[in-house]
């Protein structure tokens, strides 16, 4: 019990509060669709639903991407937040489908909402529940990318830190994004209808929700693809990894370093040079701290390094991209 208690709390905060925050808005939503028959409060709660589940699916995911590494498994877990995040996609793929389906019958057989003042107050409501959990997610992603943003900074920070973040807090990231928006969007169309006679922005809101959630299904789908594949870490990394190798008195070049990402942590395998007149025993014992102060950077969890002897030649500058 006490490793699982201690595997939930390293799980994905920002899924968590995602799944269950949007299981609140899902469930509102749905009875405010029910009661009032709007077509782009249908197609917010479809939404709300498919956020629900994939946040749950992804936050059960990262739980189980922190297992420690077996013997069976010896690089770890990682990647397997990228499964879970796959499986979100397909969900929001089928929910972004029927949403669509929805507006262009909405089109052709408008329909007469009511309970105008209800619609209203519960996409409100909605949009202040997404706008707080994209908030979080963007003040996660400054936290796991170390940019350091304070107050509204965070913003600009998030968007353009986003692509180092977790998986699954890039995908709360992208999902809010469109909840928030697709929220705005239908309070715009239940105030249009109620105050105007272009009864087919309800339709045409519906059809825009289900676009904005096919569009997140391909970009996450994109992003975990590569990573299941395998991606090259970014390039403030490879040379934060370079700096630490580099500032040791006894390491002249850096040979060879590839750094290969696997979920949200990196595993570092390279070849440093060492410098001359070294015997095995101390170049062994070079080898060994350098491991260590690597492993010191929480994002590091894995670290297989060479040691050669230095050939007088430099494979790496200070600019240059990291020789692989």
């Amino acid at each position: 019990m006490g490793t699982t208690w201690e595997l939930l709390k390293k799980g994905n905060t920002s899924s968590l509060i995602a799944a269950l925050g949007n299981t609140g808005v899902a469930v509102v939503k749905g009875i405010g669709a029910a009661l009032s028959g709007s077509g782009t409060m249908f197609a917010s709660a479809m939404h709300s639903v498919a956020d629900a589940i994939n946040q749950g699916f992804v936050f059960a995911g990262s739980v189980l991407a922190e297992r420690k590494p077996t013997k069976r498994f010896p690089t770890g877990f990682g990647r397997v937040i990228n499964l879970f995040c796959m499986a979100a996609v397909m969900v929001v793929s089928f929910m972004g489908y029927e949403t669509i389906r929805e507006g262009f019958h909405l089109l052709a057989h408008p329909a007469e909402a009511t309970n105008f003042w209800l619609n209203f107050f519960i996409l409100l409501i909605a949009i202040g529940i997404d706008g707080a959990i994209l908030w979080k997610a963007m003040k996660e992603i400054v936290r796991e990318t170390r940019s350091g943003a304070k107050g509204l900074a965070v913003l600009s920070a998030s968007f353009s830190n986003v692509g180092r973040a977790a998986p699954p807090t890039r995908l709360v990231f992208y999902e809010d994004i469109v909840a928030t928006t697709g929220a705005v969007l239908a309070l715009a169309a239940v105030m249009a209808t109620q105050f105007s006679d272009f009864k087919a922005l309800d339709g045409i809101a519906t059809i825009l929700i289900g676009f904005l959630m096919i569009g997140v299904a391909f970009k996450v789908g994109y992003d975990n693809m590569v990573g299941l594949i395998g991606v090259a870490a970014p390039k403030d990394i490879e040379d934060r990894v370079a700096g630490v190798l580099l500032s040791d008195p006894d390491v002249s070049d850096i040979n060879r370093l590839r750094i290969l990402q696997e979920g949200r942590t990196y595993h570092v395998d390279g070849y440093v040079e060492l410098r001359k007149g070294l015997t095995l025993a101390e170049a062994d014992d070079i080898k060994w701290r350098l491991r260590a102060l690597l492993l010191e950077d929480p994002d590091i969890t894995d670290v297989t390094l060479g040691i050669l002897e230095d050939d007088d030649r430099q494979s790496w500058r200070p600019g240059d991209t990291v020789v692989h």
